[in-house]
Formats: structure tokens, C-alpha cells, sequence
């Protein structure tokens, strides 16, 4: 049987918790499955399925969404496809559907690569790369963004990973983010501006449980701590399950589902509570705010890393 996220790519290493397991797909460079010591840090899902809500894929050039696909460039009109076309909008860039090919491989990681081509509403060529590895405590994931055209190129990175931990009914784990912003949406999930957290139920510094929260938001104002920005996932027990990501990613989105096909192509799929939480060096419509966009020039390259973290560890252990 063929399946529809193209070929599945395993990967293995000892941790101190146990074993680490990722799976990585062909198709969009998605983190199909994260496992340490066979707890489930990342929502799986089956090999023969299209990955749910965009489960774990890769956001190139640009993450999230271009209000009506337009924008501007040197005063010209570039009319990006609709793929969003419910909402009138271009979603998450365009190899969300597209296949990588392997670059270098190990038992414990992998590089994947894949070319963005001119296309309607891009006209630049990209080289682009994702690193996978396993690591003592979770997953490192470094992207490479390469300008192979012969003009600068506006450039956006993200990814959307939805966070587990184990077997805890996520509805019972605290959401803590590390953000000062949020961007307010109109009715298409496009910004219309940007306010602090301070005061309102958007305030996720001090976690609140994500049985309280509906989210689809984007935030800014990111706050590192030293050189990351850590955002977690904690049981009662005290384990938590935590993304990180470098300087580069100064933007977050998060984004909850009461009706995630949790397990889906693994068994029988049961409708429950999932959630992403989405690294992102820009914010929604960045090609035409400028806000967070990175422009590359010909030849220059662009490496930036984020990661999940698993603790492993109950409450004072």
C-alpha cells in the first residue's frame, strides 16, 4: 500500500528515560511520531492517513496565513493560490504538500531537502532543509533556508507540532507559553492588531489548564530564557512536555481541537482535546505587514533550530 505522506523514515536512540523513537515523513517533512521510553510526547498518527489539522508538517516560505493570497512586491500585485479557500486566504506556504528527498541519514537522525521554485505569487528559489535528531532528553529540529535565485527573497519558517504527554488526558495538562502579545483576528484569522496579555485570559506566562482555553491565536513578544523561548505542557505528577525554540522563532501560535482523531490509522480514532504549539519566525501575514519577515540575499543561507523536550521526572524526583 502506498501511502499518502510518501516514505516513513524511523529513527532510534538510548535516553535516560528509555528509548527514543521519531518517525519523519517524505511528504512535508512531517514529525509523525515522537515517543521517549514509549510515552507519546507528539500526536501520531497512522501511515496511511494525510497528517490531521496538519499534524507536525513543515511551513515554508512563510507559516500560517496571507490575507487573500495578496501581497506586494516592488509595488507589483503577487496573487498567491488560495489554499485556504473557505477563508479566502494562502496557508502555510509551499511544500506543505510536497515531497523532501533525503540529504544524510543515521539510526538517530536525518536531513531532509526539498526546493521551493518559482511559482505564481513567489517568484524565487529556495533550497531548503530540515534536520531531525534525537537527542538525550527529546528532538532537535534545525531548518536551512538557502536563496539560490538571483534576487532577495522574503522568507518565513514554521512548523506545527501538536504536543502530548503520554496517556494524560491533555484537557488535564497546564499550557504555559512564554509570549507578551497576542494578535486579535478578524473573522478569516487575519491579524488586526497586536496587545499585550498582561490582564487578560491570554496570559499563559503563569500556565493555565487547557481545558479552559479555545485558542487559534498567534503571539508575539516571545521572552527567551537565556538563549531559548521554552513553552510547556505539565501533569499534576509534575512531568512536562516542553517545545523550545532559538532567537529566530520570535512568534508562537497556538492552537486547540476537541475534535483531533487521536490515533487515527493506529486503531480505532477517538475525537478528543489536542493541541499545537506552533514555533514561527513571523506572524500571520507577514508578507504584507514586513513584521518578523527575513529577506534573503542570493546566496545567503539561514539556519534556525527548535525542539521537544521531555522531562521524564515526577514531582520531586
Amino acid at each position: 500500500m502506498h501511502s499518502p505522506t510518501g516514505l516513513q523514515f524511523e529513527l532510534s536512540s538510548p535516553t535516560l528515560h528509555g528509548e527514543a523513537r521519531a518517525v519523519i515523513t517524505e511528504v512535508a517533512a512531517s514529525l509523525r511520531s515522537l515517543t521517549i521510553g514509549g510515552v507519546h510526547l507528539t500526536e501520531p498518527y497512522g501511515d496511511d492517513v494525510v497528517p490531521p489539522f496538519g499534524d507536525g508538517i513543515v511551513l515554508v516560505p512563510w507559516p500560517n496565513r496571507v490575507e487573500d493570497g495578496l501581497w506586494r512586491l516592488d509595488g507589483v500585485e503577487q496573487q498567491l493560490d488560495l489554499t485556504e479557500p473557505e477563508r479566502g486566504n494562502a496557508l502555510h506556504g509551499l511544500l506543505r504538500d510536497r515531497p523532501y528527498t533525503v540529504a544524510e541519514r543515521s539510526a538517530s537522525s536525518l536531513t531532509l531537502a526539498a526546493t521551493v521554485f518559482p511559482t505564481r505569487g513567489y517568484p524565487f528559489q529556495l533550497d531548503t532543509t530540515v534536520r531531525y535528531e534525537l537527542v538525550d532528553d527529546g528532538l532537535r529540529v534545525t531548518h536551512g533556508i538557502t536563496n539560490v535565485g538571483s534576487a532577495t527573497a522574503p522568507v518565513a519558517v514554521g512548523t506545527h507540532p501538536f504536543l502530548r504527554l503520554g496517556d494524560v488526558p491533555t484537557d488535564e495538562l497546564v499550557l504555559t507559553v512564554a509570549a507578551g502579545t497576542r494578535f486579535e483576528t478578524d473573522a478569516r484569522l487575519n491579524p488586526v492588531s497586536e496587545n499585550p496579555v498582561e490582564g487578560t485570559g491570554f496570559d499563559l506566562r503563569a500556565g493555565r489548564p487547557v481545558a479552559e482555553l479555545h485558542l487559534d491565536d498567534a503571539f508575539g513578544a516571545v521572552t527567551p530564557a537565556g538563549e531559548l523561548s521554552r513553552h510547556l505542557l505539565t501533569a499534576t505528577d509534575g512531568r512536562f512536555v516542553e517545545l523550545w525554540q532559538d532567537g529566530d522563532f520570535g512568534f508562537v501560535q497556538v492552537f486547540t481541537t476537541r475534535i483531533f482523531p487521536r490515533d487515527v490509522g493506529l486503531g480505532t480514532p477517538v475525537l478528543g482535546t489536542a493541541i499545537a504549539v506552533e514555533p514561527m519566525t513571523a506572524p500571520p501575514n507577514a508578507f504584507n505587514s514586513g513584521q518578523g519577515l527575513r529577506w534573503l540575499e542570493p546566496g545567503e543561507t539561514w539556519s534556525l533550530s527548535w525542539g521537544i523536550r521531555y522531562s521524564g521526572r515526577h514531582e520531586g524526583e
